[in-house]
């Protein structure tokens, strides 16, 4: 069994994937409502947000979509996206990326679990955690 993040945007999630797949490089697969093969009766104003998207690296997957009118949108809310990652350039190269635009509530710092430890939610209304527990390149 494998687990992923699927997480939900109201007409954000083409610009937050774009971005996403600047940072972390790998396949980005984007489907819209329009696109479907089915007819699934969405409103004109909706037909080109996302109705799925995958960003895939490694063996890892992130997925997305945009909301529909009849499911209102709350916000992402009461989870993050950890990211665990060798070393400390790579955690700065994480923190600076996704934080651009945000908002920081901890600071990329040294913790008595982690070697660099952050909380920050980006421009998109996610919340990230970038761990990194083994400094394996010095920075």
């Amino acid at each position: 069994m494998k687990m992923h993040a699927y997480l939900m945007f109201d007409g954000q999630c083409e610009a937050a994937f774009n971005r996403y797949a600047e940072i972390f490089g790998g396949k980005l697969e984007m489907m819209r409502y329009a696109d479907s093969p089915e007819d699934m009766e969405v409103p004109a104003e909706y037909q080109q947000r996302v109705m799925h998207v995958c960003l895939t690296v490694g063996e890892q997957l992130l997925m997305a979509s945009d909301n529909l009118p009849q499911y209102p949108y709350e916000g992402i809310k009461g989870c993050s996206v950890s990211l665990q990652v060798d070393n400390v350039p790579e955690a700065e190269r994480l923190y600076e990326a996704l934080s651009a635009g945000g908002s920081v509530q901890m600071e990329l710092q040294a913790t008595f679990w982690a070697t660099r430890f952050a909380m920050l939610t980006d421009r998109f209304g996610v919340s990230w955690m970038i761990n990194c527990m083994v400094d394996t390149q010095e920075g």
